[in-house]
Formats: C-alpha cells, sequence, structure tokens
C-alpha cells in the first residue's frame, strides 16, 4: 500500500495552501467572525482556481477528480481558517446527489453554477421534531396533475438563505407504504420558488460565518421533473449520499484539529516560562506528541474512506469511523490547543478558541457521533449484509 500522495495531489495540496497564505487575512477573519458575514469574496475567489466542485465531471465545471483530492481541498481550506474553510468546502454541500442521481437537465443547470461561485447548494433533510431520525418526515409532496405541492419545514439547513440557489428537499411522497421510508423523495426546489422562505437559525456556537437557516416550504409547486432519480427512493440516495458527506465531514475536523495544532506548536517554541521555552518542558512535549498521533490516526482513516468510494469499494463502517474518529480528534485537539495557550488560547485574536467552538459541529451535523457508532456496530454485526 502506497501512502504517499501523487504529484497532481501535492500540487492540489500546495494551490490551496498558497490560496490559504494569499487570500485568508487574520485581520479580516476576525471581523467576518464578530458581524457573522459570509465570507463572499473568498468563497468566489475559491470557485474561481477550480477548488469548490473539484470532483465534478469537466462538463459541468469541475476537474474530473475524486472525492480524494475533494478532501484535500477540505482539509487545506480549513486548516488554514476552520471557519472560512467550511463556509468554502460546505459551498456545494448536497449537490452530489445532484451529480449521481440528477437528470442531465438538473446536472447541466446547476452543478456549473455552483463549482462557478454563482449559488450555494443546499440539502433540506433535518426537521424540527425529528433531529436525526430522517425515516420520519412532516414535510410532505403531494402530485396535482404535473407538479408537485410541498408543505413542510426544515431546520439547521447548511447555507440557506440569500446566496442558496436551491435545496434537496426530502419528503414524504407516499404517506400509505409501510414501513415510511420507503415513500421517501428527494425534490429539487429553487430557492426562488414562490412559497419557499428562509429564516437564520440565530446566533451559534461556532462556523458562525455560515448560513444556517429553518426553511418553510409553503403550498410551493415544482414540476413532476424536479424529482431527483427515482420516485420514492430518497431515503437510499440520501444514505448513499452520506456515505460521501460523512467522509467530507471528516476532512473538516482533520484540518481543524491541524489548524488548531499548528498554532499551538508555534506558540509554545516561542513562549517562554520560568526561564525556558513551554516546548523544552516534558509535559508540553507529551501533549504535542498526543495530539500529532490522533491528528496522523485519523487522516488514515479519513484518506482511505476517501480511496475506498473512489474505488467503488464503499464501506459505511469505515466512513462512519473516520467522521466520528476525526471529529472527536478535532475537538480533542483544539481543547488541548487552547490549554497549551493558557490565557492567551482564551482569547479570539489568537484564534484557537474559534476553532474549538468549529471542531464540535463535526461531531453534530451530517450524523451525530452516536448516529456514527450506530453504524458502526452494524457493520461489525452484519447487518448491512
Amino acid at each position: 500500500m502506497d501512502f504517499e500522495l501523487s504529484k497532481e495531489q501535492k500540487e492540489i495540496q500546495k494551490a490551496v495552501r498558497d490560496f490559504v497564505k494569499g487570500e485568508f487575512k487574520k485581520e479580516l477573519i476576525l471581523e467576518f467572525e464578530e458581524k457573522h458575514e459570509y465570507p463572499v469574496k473568498m468563497w468566489k475567489k475559491a470557485a474561481e482556481l477550480g477548488f469548490i466542485g473539484i470532483h465534478y465531471p469537466e462538463q459541468y465545471s469541475g476537474q474530473g477528480m475524486g472525492v480524494f483530492e475533494n478532501i484535500l481541498v477540505a482539509e487545506e481550506l480549513c486548516r488554514g481558517d476552520s471557519s472560512v474553510g467550511a463556509c468554502i468546502m460546505l459551498a456545494g454541500f448536497a449537490s452530489e446527489i445532484i451529480m449521481h442521481f440528477g437528470s442531465e437537465e438538473q446536472k447541466s443547470k446547476w452543478l456549473p453554477q455552483v463549482a462557478e461561485g454563482k449559488v450555494l447548494s443546499c440539502g433540506a433533510f433535518t426537521e424540527p421534531d425529528h433531529g436525526s431520525d430522517i425515516t420520519a418526515m412532516n414535510t410532505t409532496a403531494v402530485k396535482d396533475g404535473n407538479e408537485w405541492v410541498i408543505n413542510g419545514s426544515k431546520i439547521f439547513i447548511t447555507n440557506g438563505g440569500p446566496r442558496a440557489g436551491f435545496y434537496s428537499v426530502l419528503c414524504q411522497s407516499d404517506s400509505n407504504v409501510k414501513p415510511s421510508y420507503r415513500g421517501i423523495s428527494l425534490i429539487l426546489v429553487e430557492a426562488d420558488r414562490p412559497g419557499v422562505t428562509a429564516t437564520t437559525v440565530g446566533v451559534k456556537m461556532g462556523i458562525r460565518m455560515m448560513d444556517t437557516a429553518e426553511v418553510n416550504f409553503n403550498n410551493v409547486r415544482v414540476p413532476l421533473s424536479n424529482t431527483i432519480g427515482e420516485e420514492n427512493k430518497g431515503f437510499y440516495q440520501l444514505l448513499q449520499f452520506f456515505n460521501e458527506s460523512r467522509i467530507g465531514i471528516a476532512a473538516q475536523a482533520l484540518g481543524t484539529a491541524q489548524g488548531a495544532f499548528d498554532r499551538a506548536l508555534a506558540y509554545v517554541k516561542q513562549r517562554e516560562q520560568g526561564g525556558k521555552k513551554l516546548a523544552d518542558y516534558q509535559v508540553t512535549q507529551h501533549k504535542l506528541a498526543e495530539m500529532a498521533t490522533k491528528i496522523e490516526m485519523s487522516r488514515l482513516i479519513t484518506y482511505k474512506a476517501a480511496l475506498n468510494f473512489d474505488r467503488k469499494t464503499i464501506d459505511p463502517k469505515i466512513t462512519s469511523m473516520a467522521k466520528f474518529a476525526a471529529a472527536r480528534t478535532a475537538v480533542e485537539v483544539c481543547d488541548e490547543a487552547i490549554q497549551l495557550m493558557g490565557g492567551y488560547g482564551y482569547m479570539l485574536e489568537y484564534e484557537v478558541e474559534r476553532f474549538y467552538r468549529d471542531a464540535k459541529i463535526t461531531e453534530i451535523y451530517e450524523g451525530t457521533k452516536e448516529i456514527q457508532k450506530n453504524t458502526i456496530a452494524s457493520g461489525l454485526l452484519g447487518k448491512f449484509k
């Protein structure tokens, strides 16, 4: 097994690092954080450089690369900054549903717009009363002639709001079938359709620059041709999407952990205490050793999950292990980074406190850590057979 990146992959990695170095200005990022403002110019610049939708086919403004190259981009972006990086890497969130299951018309219309930084993509799955249980749907889609009529509400929708181009909405399209998840469809709803409203969920603990909304659908009419893939197969399509998206969140967590580690390492090398650099104390060295080991282990399993996906040997157990492990690593490493930096680590100016706040979401969205454990256990017990 070769653990070395290819020349092309190293070039991608370097290109993202150069972008981060040139565009991620600390003072500007802190201003975005305080104002809860989306980093529009950085998003559009990243799109211009081809970092968004790098895994799309070339005919849809992508570069024809795989999930592995996409997570390399995500990792480096979040290493550069946990908040701006998350905004950019998730600019195309759930667009993979269109890429894998959508019609040619849907792909041709929407994927280039996402890749070129014209709109944000949204997956509208979670409901206010159901949380992690995506088999329970209050949002309904009822046929009326050649149209779907959609009613319902979704919560904590990433990218929902003023920059959204469309929502991939999980709906109960057949209310009579048992079990109910066999009657769930994914339907593309343009953000500017009459009856679609998006309201911010308010101030969040972390990822404060990112638009997160409650989205309501009030008698929203879309043509039946807006059905994504096969009718009543939305639940199964979503599970396949999670196998890809969770690898991306693992990469977000990985980059966040590495970014916090980088900052803590630089600090202890220059900070003196008791006449010695902090880095000269064994207790500091042991903390650094533990942090670096956790990051490297998380990187290995995240990369393995991505390679599995690209090789069509997808294992939901490994995918969930990657997200579970990397997210836990992000939280633990960021916590230790603050501890190493003491009072300075607690200050906004030194960034690691924000990395810490941003890390926590990776244990929640795209399936909580408890959901990942369920998936891992199901794989171990043979329930996927």
